[in-house]
C-alpha cells in the first residue's frame, strides 16, 4: 500500500512539473517585465478619424489581459510602434444594376516590434485583416464599429502570437 502511495506522490510531482511552463495565452516565459505601445498613426490616404487611437487601446488591452507585463509610457522592455499604412473600403461584387453586392472594408498595419532583452527578436512586418459587409450599408455607425472591432481583434492578437506568442 505504501509503494502505491509513493507511485502516485511521485507521478503527481511529473505531472505538475511538465506543467508549469504552459498557460493559457500560449506565451511561455517571456523575458521582460514591461511593455510600451507607441500611437499607431494612421497615415493611409483615406482617414478615418479615432481609428488610430482605438487600436492603439485595443493592442495595449490585450497584452495587459494576456500577459503580467506591465504597461509604460517610456523605456519599455517590449516596444511596439508602427502605423495604420492602408483603410480602405472596396466593392467585391456587383448587382445586375452594377451597384455593389458586397463591400469590404481593409486595413494593414506596419509594427515595429523590440525586444530590449533580445534583440534578435527585433523585426518590422505588416498586419492585414477586413471585413465584408452587404454593399447596401454604409462603412458608418453601428457597421463600422462592428467591421472595426472584428478587424482590429485579429490584427491585435495576429501581432500578440508574433511577439509574444512566437506562432
Amino acid at each position: 500500500m505504501n509503494k502505491i502511495k509513493y507511485i502516485i506522490l511521485i507521478s503527481s510531482f511529473f505531472l505538475l512539473q511538465g506543467c508549469s511552463v504552459y498557460n493559457f495565452t500560449g506565451t511561455g516565459k517571456i523575458d521582460a517585465k514591461t511593455f510600451q505601445v507607441g500611437y499607431f498613426q494612421n497615415v493611409s490616404e483615406l482617414v478615418e478619424p479615432g481609428i488610430d487611437r482605438d487600436f492603439t487601446r485595443r493592442l495595449q488591452d490585450l497584452i495587459q489581459n494576456q500577459t503580467n507585463l506591465n504597461l509604460i509610457s517610456t523605456d519599455g522592455d517590449l516596444v511596439y510602434e508602427g502605423e495604420i499604412v492602408d483603410y480602405r473600403i472596396s466593392p467585391m461584387t456587383a448587382t445586375a444594376d452594377l451597384t455593389a453586392a458586397q463591400s469590404r472594408l481593409s486595413i494593414t498595419i506596419n509594427l515595429r516590434f523590440s525586444n530590449k532583452n533580445k534583440p534578435e527578436e527585433d523585426f518590422e512586418k505588416r498586419f492585414f485583416f477586413y471585413d465584408d459587409f452587404p454593399g447596401n450599408n454604409l462603412p458608418t455607425g453601428a457597421q463600422l464599429k462592428k467591421s472595426l472591432d472584428l478587424i482590429f481583434e485579429r490584427i491585435s492578437q495576429d501581432m500578440f502570437n508574433a511577439t509574444l506568442a512566437k506562432w
